[in-house]
C-alpha cells in the first residue's frame, strides 16, 4: 500500500478529522473511503462519455423525453 501525502488548510484537516471521529473512523480510514467514492464518481463519468460519444443524440433525446413524460404521470397518480 502507498503513502500519500497531502497539504490541506488546518480548518479542513480539523473538519475531516471530526467527521471520521463522527463515523467511529481513523482519519486515514475515511480518506480512503472518499478516494473510493472519487475514483467510482469519475468511472461512471467515463463511461457516460464513451457511451455518450458513441450514441445517437435523436435517439437519446427522445428516451430523456419519454422519462421526463413517464416521471410527470407518476408524480400525478397516473
Amino acid at each position: 500500500m502507498a503513502t500519500l501525502t497531502i497539504r490541506l488548510p488546518d480548518a479542513h484537516r480539523d473538519r475531516l478529522a471530526a467527521m471520521a471521529a463522527r463515523r467511529g473512523l481513523s482519519l486515514n480510514k475515511l480518506m480512503e473511503e472518499l478516494s473510493v467514492r472519487a475514483l467510482a464518481e469519475h468511472d461512471t463519468e467515463m463511461r457516460f462519455r464513451m457511451r455518450a460519444a458513441r450514441g445517437d443524440t435523436r435517439r437519446g433525446l427522445k428516451l430523456l423525453e419519454e422519462l421526463d413524460r413517464r416521471h410527470a404521470e407518476a408524480g400525478n397518480g397516473k
